[in-house]
């Protein structure tokens, strides 16, 4: 390599890098600096000694998500939600990536894009009243309107604890599957064109092609971003666990995943040790999950693991 030729690329660096700066800075500040905060997790925190001049305690921090039988149902709760919304989400999700790029990149397909995306750039606190006008008892569109139409007396939606699973399960595809099938609308655009038009003159039909040639090809990107989800299986959304029912007291037990019962307990007892000892647990299950799925997609198919 010429000196000159060096110099350029040296200097080609320093541009990329300037540029990634402000990213790099973002992701150190917010990711990897609070990883100090572990210890918290293991000591009795006092505000007063500080992190370091707090007392260590163990594995103490940590009985305090076991010792109750809510354990059990933050747990299940958490589990099978976040499997719903992968499971679920994910064909939805593909459907609606498929039903898009369909359309073409007509203004049509445009308009339906943006139409999906919104849905996922509304804060929760906004998609929470948008819940309530919907479900509201006694001004809400579905009793009001809707049952009152059909002649059918109204619901008291935020009492009804066996309907909610299905109410979290809608809520949260309308405000993350637009979202989703644009990640996997980009990779349905990746796929090489003569492919489709070779299968068109060998007499596929749209649905043949869909599923010999769409799904397929988007089998990687399925799997990355399922491995990712399961990264989070134990993690919830906060917002829609908890601003979406509106803290409803009677619907705790329906709910309730582990951030809530972290954040309730929080908020209650103002233990900040106990809320770390928390994620640390989310953290290490989440990761121990991501490298057994990893492993067994590495097992049955090597080209499409993540490592």
């Amino acid at each position: 390599m010429t000196k000159s030729r060096k110099k350029k690329l040296n200097k080609n660096t320093l541009s990329l890098f300037l540029i990634a700066l402000p990213g790099i800075t973002y992701l150190v500040i917010n990711n990897y600096i609070p990883i100090m905060g572990i210890f918290i997790a293991f000591k009795n925190f006092s505000y007063a000694k500080g992190i370091w001049g707090s007392p260590w305690c163990g594995l103490d921090n940590f009985k305090f998500l076991f010792i109750t039988d809510d354990a059990w149902v933050i747990t299940r709760n958490t589990l099978l939600y976040n499997l719903a919304f992968i499971v679920i989400g994910t064909i939805i999700s593909i459907a609606f990536a498929i039903l898009l790029h369909e359309l073409g990149e007509r203004i049509r397909g445009k308009f339906f894009q943006s139409v999906l995306l919104f849905p996922h750039l509304l804060s929760w606190v906004v998609t929470a009243y948008l819940v309530y006008a919907l479900l509201g008892t006694n001004n809400g569109f579905i009793n009001n309107t809707v049952l009152n139409g059909l002649g059918k007396e109204g619901i008291d939606w935020y009492t009804a604890k066996n309907m909610w699973p299905l109410i979290l399960l809608l809520v949260y595809l309308w405000k993350n599957a637009g979202y989703n099938a644009i990640v996997y609308m980009a990779g349905i655009a990746g796929i090489d064109k003569e492919i489709y038009e070779a299968a068109k003159i060998d007499g596929a039909s749209k649905m043949k092609q869909i599923t010999s040639i769409t799904l397929p090809m988007l089998k990687p990107t399925v799997i990355i971003m399922t491995l990712m989800s399961i990264g989070r299986i134990f993690y919830s959304d906060f917002g829609l666990f908890y601003q979406v029912p509106m803290n409803a007291g009677t619907l705790i037990s329906t709910t309730q995943t582990i951030d809530t019962y972290v954040y309730r307990g929080l908020m209650e007892q103002g233990n900040i040790a106990m809320s770390s000892a928390a994620g640390v647990y989310q953290s290490l299950v989440g990761f121990a999950l991501v490298m057994i799925a990893n492993y067994i997609v590495r097992k049955k198919d090597p080209e499409n693991a993540l490592f």
